[in-house]
């Protein structure tokens, strides 16, 4: 279960299996002695080095004195300290995997804690073998989080910006723009085709912006019925509809200064558009069902595959909102006219992958050559997933032709039968010449039947000896058949 990650360069000079990594060490808060004790002696067990405190205040001199991986802690009926406590404690120490544990069975209380900044909750009363596995679920987080540290390190460095992987042209001229882009709060629209990475470009923009520490918060505009999109986008006051026994502040209100990512912005209705505008020219959002309203700081950041532009020439969508948002376009190319990234992109999902497995996998030549011929029309998302189902399949470490997906193995065929056929049609095509020395015995043959058979005349004429002339007759098993006359 306590297992590490192995960098890609241990793994291809000795691709073994994972080692085991150093024993973690975990924090338990609870105020009952009992399930602290035995949630400590289970935790034990299970390879990880324990401690355990009943006041919510040890947990900051314990997170102080020394670095801890996990926090396992209780969450009593009045959280907000216990939540306030998980807010500070993933602020100071964003390392930290956080699993909360509550008496009620209300999915709220979990919600606020997940926003706080746990990861994972546990309901009492839960027996040996949900903690383990919740334990469990921490420990991969732990060391996900750590590896996609480590990566986007390397990334940085080496391969792209931030957690965009690509050295293409198109690729480097995406990094001076968002490079300037990111140092700025103004609003951008991000266009590109499905799978070709808006959501990771927009988290590179914020992440490289002057407000990286605050939240970013991703709404997808086409999955959510208008009514849900808008009170997640501007937030409802307790009795507004049906369910609402709460009033709760949307993401343009929670993002505090963050930045907010709308997702395929082109589907909103010209209703939410509407409010959308007003809501980012006022800086300031009126909730669902209230009658006051509250301002807002937050940037807007906002992605679609649809031409707005054509969009707005229909009547689909409002002029005045897309140049609100078209501050700053940013294009992104698809994965065809950027075909020197495909090696690239695909060695970081083998990289990714050999880590989960333990051993290093490697694409074949013909492979490799497959991947680059494809035009790729899900783009980024596609290649991702046709090398994870490669991986999936293959026998071994090395992935053949035969371990992707159908519909590239089928145009690999189809191109061998294609140049198969180019190849026998030019064979065809090749003028046909006849051998010397058949042109040799043709005209010695016409010679003496022309000459009604007088060998003599036709040595003559041929510009040949007479004996010669026998000789070839006789390699042509016809010498006794003509005649001197």
């Amino acid at each position: 279960m306590l297992e590490t990650l192995v960098s890609a360069s241990d793994m291809e000079q000795n691709p073994q299996p994972v080692e085991p990594a150093p024993k973690l060490r975990l924090l338990v808060v609870e105020s009952d002695p009992a399930m602290r004790s035995a949630c400590a002696e289970i935790a034990a067990g299970l390879g990880y080095l324990v401690e355990s405190t009943a006041e919510l205040e040890g947990v900051r001199r314990s997170l102080s004195a020394q670095p801890t991986d996990i926090l396992l802690i209780n969450l009593p009926r009045n959280n907000n300290e216990a939540l306030a406590l998980i807010a500070e404690a993933k602020s100071l120490h964003p390392r930290l995997t956080i699993v909360a544990m509550t008496g009620s069975s209300s999915v709220n209380i979990a919600v606020e804690a997940m926003r706080s900044g746990a990861s994972d909750y546990l309901t009492k009363p839960f027996n040996m073998d949900e903690l383990s596995a919740a334990l469990d679920r921490a420990a991969t987080h732990h060391a996900n989080a750590a590896t996609m540290r480590h990566l986007r390190e390397q990334l940085r460095l080496s391969r792209g910006l931030g957690s965009i992987i690509g050295h293409s042209p198109e690729m480097e001229r995406l990094y001076r723009i968002l490079a300037k882009v990111a140092q700025s709060t103004h609003p951008v629209l991000i266009l590109g085709e499905s799978g070709t990475g808006k959501e990771l470009v927009a988290r590179t923009v914020h992440a490289y912006g002057p407000n990286a520490p605050k939240p970013f918060l991703p709404v997808d505009c086409g999955s959510l019925v208008p009514t849900l999109v808008e009170s997640e986008l501007f937030g409802y006051v307790k009795g507004a509809f049906t369910g609402a026994n709460r009033s709760k502040d949307g993401l343009l209100v929670s993002a505090e200064g963050g930045t907010v990512f709308l997702d395929e912005i082109g589907e909103l209705t010209l209703d939410l558009q509407a409010k959308l505008l007003r809501a980012l020219q006022e800086k300031e959002v009126r909730p669902v069902g209230a009658t006051h309203r509250v301002p807002i700081r937050a940037r807007i950041v906002a992605a679609t595959n649809r031409d707005l532009a054509s969009m707005v020439e229909r009547g689909t969508f409002r002029k005045d909102l897309f140049y609100r948002l078209n501050v700053v376009k940013l294009q992104l190319p698809p994965l065809r006219e950027r075909r020197a990234d495909i090696p690239l992109l695909a060695a970081h999902f083998l990289d990714r992958i050999s880590r989960e497995k333990g051993v290093k996998l490697t694409l074949s030549d013909e492979a490799l050559r497959t991947i680059m011929d494809h035009d790729w029309p899900g783009n980024v998302r596609e290649l991702e997933n046709a090398i994870e189902r490669a991986c999936a399949i293959s026998s071994g470490p090395v992935l053949s032709l035969s371990d992707l997906p159908t519909q590239l193995q089928q145009k690999r065929h189809e191109e061998h039968i294609t140049a198969l056929q180019d190849e026998k049609a030019a064979e065809q095509r090749e003028p046909q010449v006849t051998p010397l020395a058949d042109l040799e015995r043709q005209a010695i043959l016409a010679a003496i039947r022309t000459l009604k058979g007088d060998k003599l005349k036709a040595a003559k004429l041929l510009g040949i000896g007479k004996t010669t002339l026998y000789r070839k007759l006789k390699e042509y098993g016809i010498a006794d058949c003509l005649h001197d006359e």
